[in-house]
């Protein structure tokens, strides 16, 4: 192709994008105060837009044609994008969703930070290794897309900074550990964590005291055991564990009186026996919830003077009978969010850690 032509069709696909802009762009019905937009750039008469440039092939961004400040939704999907201009996410100062999934980038900018009100984030389907640490400053983020990556760690304080996160996603990544910070999003509901390299999970899961779906499956050979904090997560409602190593779940599982769906297949288990599970997730529970109380035979070693031991002797976990139309729910064949909302509470002050060891724990 002649150098003419290819110049041609640069400024065809640009005009194409510019156009799309236009067209795109939706008018927000509710006006900004300019009490509440003083200092960002958008005027009392201005509205919030979207601006859509999905799907359109774009090899780099086209110059936008309207004052960044005022989009409130950037959809730049399904193209070819290497990077995103420092300065072009700079000025998105009032950007609450942010979708650049599909795409080819390797990096996402620092200047991500400056996205104070940024609500979702979806940055799956492309090559990034690492996600910037200035990710942290987005405290209003309660959804993060990061599937499909090539992610080997996440940021080790993301989890004391993004305190409205209910979603994160980082399934099909590379992931060894979950950062120990992840333990104090306490308002997270959803976490996907398959299909990566996970060899442990963080020991302080009672602290996600909203969590209701945790999906730690497809971790293959890595994941050997789960902590015994899981039988802390009080809202937890669906459970995959699905294709790792486990020989043995942690007895504290008889505790999640909320839990309706188990899955476990793929795993190497001895604890509890295959005839247990063979019964449906009801016995499950009452066979784990006798080995805390020292009711079962299988009980009569080592766990039975642990922390969780103590509490069960002193009449804190009493175990669960659900009854027998429950059982169905015990295999999870595939993995659904849920959208009901946890009301938010704290019980991290009582978690069995502190209880038994203030010292270690208030030393740290």
């Amino acid at each position: 192709m002649m150098y003419e032509e290819q110049q041609q069709q640069v400024r065809t696909m640009m005009n194409s994008a510019r156009n799309k802009m236009r067209s795109q762009v939706k008018v927000d019905s509710n006006r900004r105060r300019s009490g509440s937009t003083a200092g960002n750039g958008v005027e009392e008469d201005q509205r919030l837009e979207i601006v859509d440039l999905s799907g359109m092939s774009l090899d780099e961004l086209p110059i936008p044609s309207l004052n960044l400040a005022a989009i409130c939704k950037l959809d730049l999907s399904n193209n070819n994008l290497q990077n995103i201009p420092e300065s072009l996410t700079a000025r998105l100062l009032n950007l609450i969703v942010f979708d650049v999934r599909s795409n080819q980038l390797k990096t996402l900018p620092n200047s991500i930070g400056c996205l104070s009100k940024l609500k979702v984030l979806n940055v799956s389907g492309n090559l990034i290794q690492s996600l910037p640490r200035t990710i942290e400053n987005c405290r209003s983020l309660e959804e993060l897309n990061a599937n499909f990556n090539k992610l080997s760690q996440l940021p080790d304080t993301i989890g004391f900074e993004l305190q409205n996160l209910k979603k994160l996603s980082v399934n099909s990544n590379k992931l060894v550990f979950l950062p120990y910070s992840t333990s104090h999003l306490t308002n997270l509901r959803v976490l996907d964590a398959r299909l990566n390299c996970l060899r442990s999970l963080p020991e302080d899961l009672e602290n996600l005291i909203n969590l209701e779906i945790l999906n730690v499956s497809q971790n293959f050979q890595y994941l050997a055991e789960l902590p015994y904090s899981i039988g802390l997560l009080i809202s937890l409602v669906e459970l995959d564990v699905s294709y790792n190593k486990i020989t043995a779940l942690p007895n504290s599982i008889g505790c999640l009186k909320k839990l309706q769906k188990l899955s476990v297949e793929g795993n190497p288990l001895v604890s509890p026996p295959a005839e247990i599970f063979e019964q449906g997730l009801n016995m499950v529970k009452e066979y784990l919830c006798d080995k805390i109380n020292g009711t079962s035979k299988a009980s009569h070693g080592n766990k039975k003077n642990s922390w969780f031991g103590k509490l069960a002797k002193c009449g804190t976990f009493n175990g669960v009978n659900l009854p027998a139309g429950d059982r169905e729910g015990f295999i999870m064949p595939s993995y659904r969010s849920i959208d009901g909302m946890a009301s938010p509470r704290y019980m991290g002050m009582f978690s069995p850690r502190r209880l038994f060891s203030p010292k270690t724990y208030f030393s740290r």
